[in-house]
């Protein structure tokens, strides 16, 4: 841990921030659900009021998914975005006590067949998604109405034991949650799919500034060369997955066609290929809910302070 209990103003954040989410999990779920929908519908506009560096952040990146929006229309969107944000943090609390029928209520699914199809086949699965509505929930789905246990990435967040609790919530629901460590968790990840395993990634925003140059809604950004590389060093399918809320409490997501190994080119060219097949999926799916894509980060290039172009 990068601070010692006790270790100045850091530290004390740091307790704070662990002691809130810990709160979230372990308070929300008691709350009457029309209470708490309405309490994280009060949080996200309360943040979207005071225009914070995340909520700039987020309606510049729907600037660039909504061309030619007006400020009104992006405010709205920016709007949507944070309720959208806050209703993911509010059912991931509640998530660990639905029961199995009410996550499979919770989800309608567009083409699951491209998922069990393969895994049916005894094929290796690598699904790949963008940060779009709730992909925990999503992943509930998948161990649970499939009853499919997967292996996934988590980012190491501060504090540690922040990162401790995030773990724990996804393995109480069905998933094997390996650290964001490079070589280490590839492995891994690799020998699941060899073994005909599911492997569930969320590939939109490149973590380790080393990713995959590719157009996304048209201008270059970078995205996580894993995918594509497990894809190829293993014969898994890759297959990207969008979701989005709509008017009704049921989530949608959608399996779109695999994402295949070109026939020619080198290892690179096959990489690159491959992941801006992903992003151009990914981009269909952020299009139709683009309220629902909580990517309140720096992710084009051309945004990017020069500290984060650095690896």
């Amino acid at each position: 841990m990068s601070d010692a209990p006790g270790g100045g103003r850091a530290g004390l954040r740091d307790r704070l921030t662990d002691g809130l989410y810990g709160l979230g999990w372990t308070a929300v779920k008691k709350l009457p659900e029309p209470v708490a929908r309405s309490l994280f519908r009060t949080i996200a506009d309360q943040a979207w009021k005071r225009r914070g560096k995340s909520v700039l952040r987020l309606e510049s990146n729907l600037a660039r998914v909504v061309p030619g929006a007006s400020p009104a229309r992006l405010a709205e969107l920016s709007r949507a975005g944070m309720r959208s944000y806050m209703r993911y943090w509010m059912e991931s609390f509640r998530l660990p006590t639905w029961s199995p029928e009410r996550i499979k209520a919770s989800i309608e699914v567009t083409d699951a067949h491209r998922l069990t199809d393969g895994l049916d086949a005894g094929r290796g699965v690598v699904l790949a998604l963008p940060h779009l509505a709730n992909w925990d929930l999503a992943g509930a789905w998948v161990t649970t109405d499939l009853k499919v246990p997967f292996t996934t990435v988590a980012e190491r967040l501060k504090p540690e034991t922040l990162y401790d609790r995030f773990v724990a919530y996804r393995e109480g629901l069905g998933m094997e949650v390996l650290p964001h460590s490079g070589g280490a968790a590839f492995g891994t990840l690799a020998r699941r799919l060899r073994s005909g395993g599911l492997v569930c990634l969320v590939a939109d925003r490149d973590l380790s500034a080393s990713g995959v140059e590719v157009s996304f809604f048209g201008d270059t950004a970078r995205m996580p060369a894993g995918p594509a590389l497990l894809a190829q060093q293993t014969g898994a399918l890759l297959l990207p997955v969008t979701l989005g809320y709509d008017d009704t409490p049921v989530m949608k997501a959608r399996v779109h066609p695999p994402v295949e190994v070109p026939a020619t080119g080198d290892r690179t060219e096959r990489t690159s290929a491959m992941t801006q097949a992903l992003a151009d999926a990914f981009a269909t799916g952020i299009t139709e809910h683009p309220e629902d894509w909580h990517m309140l980060q720096r992710l084009w290039l051309a945004d990017l302070e020069p500290r984060e172009d650095r690896p």
